[in-house]
């Protein structure tokens, strides 16, 4: 099956769509619509129906705008380590609770914590 890449960049107020290998090019101007006008003119340059072929798409980002995305992913992969380490940390606390005689719903209360929450913990 044949791979058309369309590399997708921001001008002003459109989207501009360079499809490879047609060395064509098209726009779109909501984000939405690109897959569209892509496709599209590949249908038109080649014949091919849209079962035929694969459309690959790739958004060019403003390397400033890139470099926030890649921050913004760095922190969400910490703050899933984070979440891990914590939920251990109270799975820790709410099983010596219990082990010191308390009830799951007591220790909830006491940690702050729902008593379904102390089940999962104490109940993996």
């Amino acid at each position: 099956m044949k791979t058309f890449d369309a590399e997708v960049t921001r001008d002003d107020r459109f989207w501009l769509i360079r499809v490879s290998p047609l060395d064509r090019s098209t726009q779109a101007v909501r984000y939405k619509d690109v897959a569209v006008m892509a496709n599209e003119l590949i249908q038109i340059m080649t014949g091919l129906a849209e079962h035929e072929y694969r459309l690959r798409i790739n958004v060019r980002l403003p390397e400033s705008v890139q470099d926030h995305r890649t921050r913004a992913e760095v922190l969400r992969a910490e703050a899933r380590h984070k979440t891990a380490e914590a939920a251990a940390e109270h799975r820790a606390a709410a099983q010596e609770l219990i082990a010191l005689g308390l009830s799951q719903r007591e220790a909830g209360e006491v940690l702050g914590l729902s008593f379904q929450r102390v089940n999962q913990l104490v109940n993996p």
